[in-house]
């Protein structure tokens, strides 16, 4: 009964002990690390935004910078359980071969990521058009972006989808155009129709004044004439113009008293 109690004890001694030790170690590295790599992250955020670094550059930066930290931070732990690091090193760089061959996509999107922070078509917060999705980007990240439409639907993209494609970028310049049409019927007419219309939408909120709002006639079909409606704003006030116009174009008509459109035909009987 001696024996076995002793062989008990040096047993725990010699193997449960130092493994709980290491265990309770490995516990506490990770929860320091962690915190580490917070503050890391967030004072190379603070240092960079001081410095005027462009925020989706900022954005990708830190991310390379937590996802380094993090494997760094696996491979101390795996030193700690006395596992080589060299060794490990190898593997992961052989993992990496491997994997790179598998999935050559993958190392397509990084690189198209790397060319989307360095040639900035697109930036955080910028609407645009790209990959068959419109919406307002909220993250340029290491393989893909992270895109909010309209009907606040999240969408992420692969980097490399999106710069194979053409990106249409609502935000770059300082002002777009609304399109709209106002159909007059026969008899409207289209002079003074097309002063009022010009005069009501210059004063619609947030339309620029310059370029000012452009009314002109588009074509003459069945109905009467139509006229193109086409004020200029910022693109966050876009919808808000578009809308407001739609309902001025109403109101001028039923102020000025505007028959409504409907296609006319001229029959002539001829004598039998």
């Amino acid at each position: 009964m001696e024996n076995w109690v002793n062989d008990l004890n040096h047993i725990l001694l010699q193997n449960i002990v130092p493994f709980g030790t290491r265990l309770a170690g490995a516990i506490v590295l990770w929860i320091v690390g962690g915190w580490v790599i917070k503050v890391v992250k967030a004072l190379s955020r603070r240092g960079m935004a001081a410095r005027g670094i462009d925020s989706t550059l900022i954005e990708y930066l830190e991310s390379a910078i937590g996802v380094t930290l993090r494997v760094l931070l696996v491979i101390a732990l795996l030193s700690l359980f006395g596992i080589e690091t060299a060794s490990f090193a190898a593997l992961i760089a052989a993992a990496g071969v491997a994997i790179g061959m598998a999935w050559s996509g993958l190392l397509a999107n990084f690189a198209a990521g790397v060319f989307l922070i360095l040639l900035r078509p697109i930036r955080v917060g910028d609407f645009i058009t790209a990959a068959g999705i419109t919406g307002t980007v909220t993250e340029i990240g290491m393989f893909a972006t992270t895109i909010d439409q309209p009907d606040n639907v999240r969408t992420v993209v692969g980097n490399n989808k999106l710069f194979a494609d053409n990106i249409v970028n609502y935000s770059t310049n300082d002002f777009r155009r609304v399109d709209l049409t106002a159909q007059l019927a026969h008899g409207v007419d289209v002079h003074a129709a097309m002063a009022a219309l010009k005069s009501r939408v210059a004063q619609i909120a947030n339309v620029v004044q310059s370029p000012a709002p452009d009314v002109e006639i588009l074509e003459f079909n069945a109905a009467g004439t139509k006229l193109v409606v086409r004020p200029y704003c910022h693109n966050k006030d876009y919808w808000q113009v578009y809308f407001d116009t739609n309902k001025t174009i109403m109101a001028v008509g039923g102020e000025s008293g505007w028959p409504i459109p409907a296609p006319h035909q001229v029959m002539h009987q001829r004598q039998g």
